[in-house]
């Protein structure tokens, strides 16, 4: 079922890197009709979002009203609520501790330089329609960074509102919520509702739209698209924790992927032994094997060098370290979204409560990007005040680069300002 590469093969980062590229390439999926949904939404707005809504979705309703959105919330399972009253607490106070700065800097003649954090005014989060732990991750750094408005795009299942969801958007005071989902989500957020940056994960049609209106709002710095976790074990892990983890994963979606990296052959012949087993009985088994089928990967290393080379080319979004000597990687290690370290710290916890974001780069974008933190809603602003003596001094120098760069309109212009021209 799941594919190996034995780094003895003297080729064996070329294999590494055609399979990850198959996935990350998006030739899986033909995602082509997210331009013209998108070219659509743009010129007829509204009316466009609910053709496609009805088509892909059988939904005929967009906007929701305070009334329906209360009256979800009183289904929920109050078991759930406390789940979501504690997630909230701890993604609160760790994220709190991100809050950006304002820097100001003046120098001997009295010029000031400053930058200021300006918070984003509207975002728009794509929230998958079961996903309460979703609205928490994306809504609760808009809610500390001061967003003014946030606008919620979720789809609806079964034409209903998850209840979850929407106390998790009460909680977080969103401003709005618009049930729809997919590709026509993020165009009604970018055309219709006009937000200036969109977030939140989802499927490939959602990260193709979200590239796409790139430019005319904003997204994150990274891909949030389907999700991946790497497993790095040795002789000594256990093997049911090495298995929950990668099939914890793969039951996100068929595009999911898991990958264990390992030196020890016997615990790759266990893992494929025992997978197919482990998968059994999962609700969600269908999705899981087929993600692992087309997605799942051992690398069989030689040595803990290989391992960290490994690492860093495939850049997961979620990595585990699940070993005891754990520290020999860890500072080495420096394309992936989050760490989890230590047997007891498995990656499904940090899609819910531990405090730490789960919007993490996939597809190779944990090699650039960060995973979204409160930085991602502020716009920094530099302020610019010289004084009278001040443009004397800069002045004089930077008309000397301005002359060198052939822009004698920018020398001119620092020149109008100074006594001595």
């Amino acid at each position: 079922m799941i594919k190996v590469i034995n780094c003895k093969n003297k080729n064996y980062k070329k294999k590494i890197i055609d399979f990850l590229d198959k996935r990350r390439s998006g030739k899986n999926i033909d995602t082509s009709i997210v331009y013209k949904i998108l070219k659509d939404i743009k010129k007829n707005k509204l009316k466009a979002v609910l053709k496609y809504e009805k088509k892909f979705s059988k939904n005929t309703k967009i906007k929701t009203t305070k009334i329906e959105i209360n009256q979800s919330i009183k289904k929920l399972n109050p078991k759930t609520k406390k789940a979501i009253d504690f997630a909230y607490s701890r993604i609160f106070k760790f994220h709190s501790l991100q809050k950006s700065k304002n820097i100001k800097f003046v120098d001997k003649y009295k010029n000031i330089i400053e930058y200021i954090n300006v918070p984003i005014q509207i975002c728009g989060i794509y929230v998958p329609s079961n996903l309460p732990s979703s609205l928490l991750m994306n809504a609760i750094p808009c809610q500390i960074a001061g967003v003014k408005k946030i606008i919620v795009a979720t789809p609806r299942t079964n034409g209903k509102l998850n209840p979850g969801v929407m106390y998790a958007a009460k909680k977080c005071g969103v401003s709005e919520i618009i049930t729809c989902g997919g590709a026509q989500a993020i165009g009604n957020l970018a055309y219709v509702k006009k937000v200036n940056k969109i977030t939140g994960p989802g499927n490939d049609y959602v990260a193709k739209a979200k590239r796409l209106v790139f430019g005319e709002v904003g997204t994150e710095g990274f891909i949030a698209g389907p999700s991946e976790i790497c497993v790095v074990a040795d002789k000594n892990t256990n093997l049911n924790e090495v298995l929950s983890s990668m099939v914890a994963q793969s039951e996100h979606g068929f595009e999911s992927q898991s990958i264990l990296v390992t030196k020890y052959k016997e615990l790759k012949n266990n893992v494929i032994k025992n997978i197919s087993l482990y998968l059994k009985n999962l609700p969600r088994k269908k999705i899981a094997t087929k993600s692992l089928k087309n997605h799942g990967l051992i690398v069989l290393c030689q040595n803990d060098k290989q391992i960290v080379e490994v690492i860093n080319e495939l850049s997961p979004e979620h990595l585990e370290l699940n070993l005891s000597k754990y520290k020999k990687y860890l500072n080495h290690i420096f394309n992936v979204g989050s760490v989890c370290i230590g047997k007891y710290s498995p990656m499904a916890a940090s899609d819910y409560n531990t405090g730490s974001n789960h919007n993490l780069g996939t597809l190779g974008t944990a090699k650039f990007a960060s995973g979204l933190n409160l930085s991602e809603f502020y716009k920094k602003i530099s302020h610019i005040k010289l004084s009278k003596l001040g443009i004397e001094k800069i002045g004089e120098y930077a008309t000397h680069l301005a002359d060198y760069e052939n822009l004698h309109g920018h020398s001119k212009s620092i020149r109008s300002r100074m006594r001595s021209k």
